[in-house]
């Protein structure tokens, strides 16, 4: 089980990224996938998941400026980021498990990415 995040950076205030998660190794569709974050000092914390089913839910820090998505087909989750913020700023991580679907309990998700990191000033 392999997943791979990509496309952090350091942006300015009110702009936007897109990063994605490349997952391989086991049958993504059938995984719950999700987006954690933790800024420095802090614990990680859910940002957004989606369901197998593609249903999704948001932590409210985030709503109305993230969208999570992914693509079966290609075996990638996305994060849309719009209006970021300063506290935003973080490493952002993927996570994949086949049972849980939540944002709570960051440690029952099975499968995680080594995060990319986003700097926003």
């Amino acid at each position: 089980v392999q997943l791979v995040e990509s496309g952090g950076g350091s942006v300015q205030a009110g702009e936007s990224l897109r990063l994605s998660c490349v997952v391989s190794g086991y049958t993504f569709s059938g995984n719950c996938m999700a987006w954690f974050r933790q800024a420095p000092g802090q614990e990680r914390g859910g940002v957004a998941y989606i369901g197998k089913d593609g249903g999704t839910t948001y932590a409210d820090s985030w709503k109305g400026r993230f969208t999570v998505s992914r693509d079966n087909a290609k075996n990638i989750l996305s994060l849309q980021m719009d209006g970021l913020k300063p506290d935003d700023a973080g490493t952002y991580f993927c996570a994949a498990d086949r049972w849980y679907c939540d944002l709570r309990d960051w440690y029952r998700y099975g499968a995680w990415g080594q995060g990319t990191q986003v700097t926003v000033s």
